[in-house]
């Protein structure tokens, strides 16, 4: 009896594919250790959040106060600046205005004292005067005059007006009288100002003309209450004192 033989094909019930079911086990296995592991670190840190937030609003709050402080300091300094700097320059007001007084104070003592060596301190009391007459030559044929004007008469006031001077001698063998238009080669020459307390010197320069010999001079003051002619004679680079 003859055997049969194997069949060729065999039938094999399919079975469904389980690798989607796998690959979705593994992804919410991951999902839930990520989730176990950030509820893990929150309970880990939890305790010391509180604590963290307090420290955190604690250091703002003296941040904002450091700050405020730090804004006082800084307009307490520019205003301590600018006080420092108002001080400085008064104080500089201060010392140049008595430097000033100091210097004035100087002035008046000397005048006073060259008041006193011109009038001597026996002298007896005058009224305006004409104290010393000086010519000396300069180059280019003029003449610097230096007249010293003194009142002892009544301190203190102010003695004030106008000075001329004619110088005279001798011109062409003959006499002669140059007047102070012109020794100033001008005509209308207005006299020399003069404003005093006690005394004052009044310098300028004249020329003499060509072959004029001088021999003396004559001094007109005219005042608001005074009118003086004085005569001194002409030596010249010497300072002559006296009066007619």
């Amino acid at each position: 009896m003859s055997k049969t033989p194997p069949p060729r094909f065999v039938i094999v019930q399919q079975q469904p594919d389980k690798r989607p079911y796998i690959w979705s086990a593994v992804g919410v296995a991951w999902a839930l250790s990520l989730v176990v592991a950030w509820l893990w670190s929150q309970s880990l840190a939890a305790p010391k959040l509180p604590r963290l937030s307090a420290e955190l609003d604690q250091t703002k709050r003296e941040l904002r106060v450091r700050s405020k402080a730090l804004e006082q300091l800084e307009q307490r300094e520019a205003n301590l600046q600018r006080s420092d700097q108002v001080s400085r320059a008064a104080n500089k007001q201060v010392q140049n205005s008595l430097a000033q007084r100091e210097e004035e104070i100087s002035d008046l003592r000397a005048d006073v004292a060259f008041y006193e060596r011109l009038v001597g301190a026996t002298a007896p009391a005058k009224g305006l005067n004409v104290h010393s007459v000086e010519f000396t030559p300069e180059t280019g044929g003029t003449w610097r005059y230096q007249i010293v004007l003194t009142q002892n008469l009544n301190r203190g006031a102010v003695s004030s007006g106008g000075l001329q001077f004619q110088v005279e001698g001798v011109r062409g063998g003959k006499l002669a009288a140059i007047g102070w238009d012109e020794l100033h080669q001008k005509s209308k020459a207005p006299a020399q100002d003069y404003s005093f307390r006690y005394f004052q010197q009044l310098d300028g320069s004249v020329m003499l003309p060509a072959g004029f010999t001088p021999q003396r001079v004559r001094i007109s003051l005219h005042g608001e209450n005074a009118a003086i002619e004085q005569h001194f004679a002409w030596k010249s680079g010497v300072t002559v004192t006296g009066e007619t």
